[in-house]
């Protein structure tokens, strides 16, 4: 039986009840989300510099350098004039070597070896930095619940991007190829950007509670996650007919803009045969699809940016207009890449502002799914 009450005991002199420890979703299962997060974003700066890498080894054409795939091996690259000479006379069996560096001196072979294992080796250091950082948490049994096969997804990815990359090198290597298949090529960078873009999302993820997700997709604005959905592939398909120029040199084709030629599409657009060759190879009808693509997700950007106006979330809007504010940046940088005949170090900036304005459009749809809850006056909570 309860003790009788004093006459004048204040009412906040009982003790307390305890009250429910929050945070159960979390409880038990959280594992080590801001360590995960530092790896991810190690892994994202490492892939963006593949990427980058990838773009410069395409520039200065030194992608067919190395004519075998030693993944292990590999690593190590020539270490004395013999080793040296072994490698140039592997690439002077080459077809790339033969109808377009016949004259090429050893010298001249080593400036574009080192761009060529500089890629390569790249992809080795990712490869250990995934391994290594995988195992670790595993080992640990760090790994937040249901986060183990999205984290193994992005090491299969990785491998499976190895694989993909000699497929590549490997077109330019038989017949009479001076360079790889540009559709390989655009697989190739395709699937960088899906595993960037998985990483990406999974670091957004990781910094906030699996709860306040939860919470926050309750309020999730669902006609604009479609939007941003579409932007996205439609933003990726871009990506891939960038890389079909690149393939094929054809930003170096027609340099006059808004015309092609003089015209609005580029003249004799499909004198190979057969026909579907050319939407893979003649560089106006590559050139001319890469600008179309652009102006049409331009308008598509506007209209979804347009959409996001009306969001009641500062967060959200402030995302989204993030978004406009980078297509507005890669549209002049493409004008631009054009005029001045795809010099490299504009082809290169244009290429990273495609990795820019693909993460900024992911950061957005992942602001639309999940919202930052807001205080009354409006500011993120």
């Amino acid at each position: 039986m309860a003790g009788q009450r004093k006459l004048f005991e204040e009412v906040g002199a009982e003790t307390p009840k305890a009250q429910p420890a929050g945070g159960m979703i979390d409880r038990g299962r959280g594992g080590a989300r801001g360590a995960i997060r530092v790896w991810l974003m190690l892994l994202f700066a490492l892939v963006m510099a593949m990427i980058v890498v990838g773009g410069m080894t395409r520039l200065t054409d030194s992608g067919l350098s190395i004519t075998e795939w030693k993944p292990v091996t590999g690593a190590m690259p020539p270490l004395d004039a013999a080793h040296w000479q072994e490698e140039f006379e592997l690439y002077q069996q080459s077809p790339q070597y033969r109808i377009m560096n016949n004259q090429m001196t050893l010298e001249e072979f080593k400036s574009i070896y080192w761009w060529e294992w500089g890629h390569r080796q790249l992809g080795r250091v990712i490869g250990l930095v995934w391994a290594l950082g995988f195992l670790g948490f595993l080992v640990t049994k760090k790994i937040p619940t249901g986060w183990t096969g999205r984290l193994l997804l992005l090491g299969a990815l990785g491998g499976l991007q190895g694989a993909i990359g000699w497929w590549m090198v490997a077109s330019g290597l038989v017949g009479e190829m001076v360079s790889v298949a540009s559709y390989r090529l655009a697989t190739h960078l395709g699937l960088a950007f899906v595993i960037l873009g998985f990483i990406a999302w999974y670091t957004f993820a990781l910094k906030r509670p699996e709860r306040e997700l939860m919470q926050a997709r309750r309020g999730r604005e669902a006609k604009l996650f479609s939007m941003g959905t579409g932007l996205m592939h439609f933003a990726f398909l871009q990506i891939l007919l960038g890389a079909l120029v690149a393939g094929i040199d054809a930003g170096r084709s027609y340099t006059d803009w808004p015309l092609m030629a003089g015209g609005f599409f580029p003249p004799q657009p499909f004198d190979i045969e057969p026909v579907w060759r050319n939407f893979f190879e003649d560089p106006g009808l590559v050139q001319f699809m890469h600008r179309m693509a652009g102006y049409l997700l331009f308008v598509f950007g506007i209209v979804t940016w347009l959409r996001a106006r009306k969001s009641a979330n500062p967060d959200t809007r402030f995302r989204f207009n993030a978004v406009m504010a980078m297509m507005l940046v890669q549209v002049v940088l493409g004008i631009v890449t054009v005029l001045y005949v795809a010099q490299m170090h504009i082809a290169i900036t244009h290429q990273i502002g495609a990795v820019v304005l693909w993460v900024l459009i992911i950061r957005a749809r992942f602001g639309a799914q999940y919202p930052k809850a807001q205080s009354i006056r409006g500011t993120a909570a």
